[in-house]
């Protein structure tokens, strides 16, 4: 009987481990879609990785998709105003099946003209809905 609950302890943490690294390469995939998109100037993609009931909280907040949409599009109106997006120092960690949270560093290379390079920190929290992971929760400083 020992053997048996300690196989099938072994079978269910090596799920839980797969699982957890699968919800990370996927939240991870959500984060280089929006830089991909970002650095082509694409606002719009960048912003589908977002729920469509999502929150932003950054100098003022925001509630839905749709107002962080046209927050993105007025603070930066053209490819040359977005400049270059990377993440740096990203910490991806689950918290269960269906919530997780991301945590990193932003940083947009500009020229001068552009408003020159600026960057900040920011935490997700991100759902699991139909096999995808949208942020919910966006607070970025």
């Amino acid at each position: 009987m020992t053997f048996r609950f300690l196989c099938w302890a072994a079978l269910s943490l090596t799920a839980s481990l797969l699982h957890a690294a699968d919800a990370g390469i996927a939240i991870r995939q959500v984060l280089t879609t929006q830089v991909e998109a970002w650095n082509r100037g694409d606002v719009d993609t960048f912003v589908t990785t977002y729920a469509e009931d999502c929150t932003f909280v950054g100098k003022q907040m925001l509630h839905g998709r749709a107002n962080v949409l046209t927050r993105y599009k007025k603070a930066y109106p053209t490819p040359e105003s977005m400049g270059k997006l990377t993440f740096e120092n990203l910490d991806v960690r689950q918290l269960d099946e269906h919530i997780a949270i991301a945590t990193g560093e932003w940083h947009l290379e500009r020229s001068a003209n552009s408003g020159g390079p600026v960057g900040g920190v920011f935490s997700l929290v991100l759902r699991s809905e139909n096999g995808s992971w949208w942020i919910i929760l966006d607070h970025t400083s």
